[in-house]
């Protein structure tokens, strides 16, 4: 009888090696990144997201109730721009209506964080102390009025020829950038952005880039030049949107955080 249990034994030791996940099966999860993540330090410090990377829960667009149907979805864990060339018809032929998604929630004082990567030759942004009524009130209703923090392929993209305030980090048509560091196309980089009081900072990969002061002689000056000159009340600092810019080009968006600062 000793054959059989020791026959029996190795049968069980089999089947149980069978049904073990292989070396690949166990590590396969590991290897999927942790997109969107709040640290406990970090929620100890009141931060919060803004994307929970998997839905827009918290978005809307502006103007809407909604997300506009077509341009915007979600891909391993970031918010992309749906290229508005790739955008489904409608039965009559037009494609889809696009338009800026905004946050449901407004900000006053805060520091914003957040990943991006541009599409070749691509344009985009972040806008902030964004007001949806005076936003609607001027054509085009689907494009949002504020501080922009600029998202661009610098090198392919002739808005960069303009001038360096329509450049990566630029406050934009407004200020420019100076110093900044910015990853190839297809490459993530490290935005921030902070906005308490009437002082302003765009932060790129780490570093800042520029900084200004609301109501200072120097930042009326810029605003005369901007294109923004003839809309009033744009720069009176207000409990705004966040926005992500529907500029009909791809972009993406992850790891979007916000800390209110008192």
């Amino acid at each position: 009888m000793k054959w059989l249990k020791y026959f029996l034994t190795t049968l069980l030791i089999l089947f149980l090696i069978s049904c073990a996940p292989s070396g690949h099966e166990q590590t396969s999860d590991k290897s999927i990144p942790d997109t969107n993540p709040l640290t406990e330090q970090e929620k100890a410090e009141g931060w919060i997201l803004l994307f929970d990377g998997d839905t827009l829960k918290g978005w809307r667009g502006l103007g809407l109730s909604d997300i506009p149907e077509g341009h915007w979805t979600i891909e391993q864990g970031c918010i992309k721009k749906i290229p508005s060339g790739d955008v489904p018809l409608q039965p009559d032929g037009q494609p889809l209506q696009g338009g800026d998604i905004i946050t449901r929630e407004t900000f006053t004082d805060f520091e914003l964080t957040f990943e991006w990567k541009i599409s070749r030759a691509g344009n985009s942004g972040i806008k902030y102390n964004v007001s949806e009524e005076m936003s609607v009130s001027h054509p085009p209703e689907t494009a949002a009025l504020g501080f922009e923090y600029q998202i661009l392929d610098d090198e392919n993209h002739p808005d960069a020829k303009i001038g360096e305030n329509r450049t990566v980090a630029a406050l934009y048509d407004i200020t420019a950038p100076e110093g900044k560091s910015l990853k190839p196309v297809g490459e993530f980089n490290t935005g921030r952005i902070v906005f308490k009081g009437n002082h302003g900072e765009h932060w790129l990969n780490g570093k800042k880039v520029l900084e200004y002061n609301l109501g200072t002689p120097e930042m009326k000056e810029l605003l005369k030049k901007s294109k923004y000159a003839s809309i009033k009340g744009f720069a009176d600092k207000q409990s705004g949107h966040i926005v992500l810019q529907d500029h009909t080009d791809a972009v993406w968006f992850r790891n979007i955080k916000i800390r209110k600062i008192k």
